[in-house]
Formats: structure tokens, C-alpha cells, sequence
């Protein structure tokens, strides 16, 4: 049994938890409105080139039941936006650090495997 009291919430009025490394404990209850809070909680202010993305990954998941770590990343980006988009180094600009896990956490996705 995990330690409940590990989890926090983003949002205590809705009850959405997140556990110790920032994503969300129920993946059902991502919406657009809590990706602003996930992101405003990382200091990203979410512009259309952050929300493209991160369709492009929720898609991803959609797909493929796990959220991509960062060379399928690239390629997904790369082959549903193109190649100016589908670079690693546009996708740090946007989602400094580590892009894969920060993409994954404000869509609201698992950590992506493979990355630590």
C-alpha cells in the first residue's frame, strides 16, 4: 500500500492529487484547466507551442499506453509537426530540463519509462 501521505494536491476544491515527483495520482482527472495549474505550480506560462506538444504526446499515450521518453518523443513531435518542431533542442526550449518528464507531468501523464 502506498503512503497517502506522500501525495499532495495541485487543487484541494477538486481533490486532485499529485505524488512526490509532480504528476498526477489519477490520470482521469487531467483537463486543460489542470495542466494550468500543473504548469503554473513549474512557473510555465502554456502558450498554442506548448499545447501542440503536449497533444502531440497525449496522442502518444493514446496510442501506445506510455507516455514517450525522449527519442520517441522527438520522432512523434518530428512526425505530427515537422522537423523545425521535432527537434530536441526546440523541445528544451519550450520545456526546460528534462523535456520528456515535463511534458508527460503537465499532460498529465505517468513518468515516462526509461527516463530518470
Amino acid at each position: 500500500m502506498v503512503d497517502q501521505s506522500l501525495y499532495r494536491y495541485i487543487d484541494a476544491e477538486k481533490k486532485i492529487k499529485i505524488d512526490p515527483e509532480g504528476y498526477l495520482v489519477d490520470h482521469e482527472q487531467w483537463d486543460e484547466q489542470v495542466a494550468r495549474l500543473l504548469a503554473n505550480a513549474e512557473d510555465v506560462e502554456l502558450s498554442v507551442e506548448h499545447w501542440e506538444i503536449i497533444s502531440v504526446v497525449r496522442d502518444f499515450y493514446a496510442r501506445y499506453e506510455m507516455a514517450p521518453a525522449m527519442r520517441p518523443l522527438v520522432k512523434a513531435v518530428q512526425q505530427a509537426l515537422g522537423d523545425e518542431k521535432g527537434r530536441s533542442v526546440y523541445l528544451m526550449m519550450l520545456f526546460p530540463g528534462s523535456p520528456a518528464k515535463r511534458i508527460a507531468r503537465l499532460a498529465g501523464l505517468p513518468k515516462p519509462t526509461n527516463c530518470l
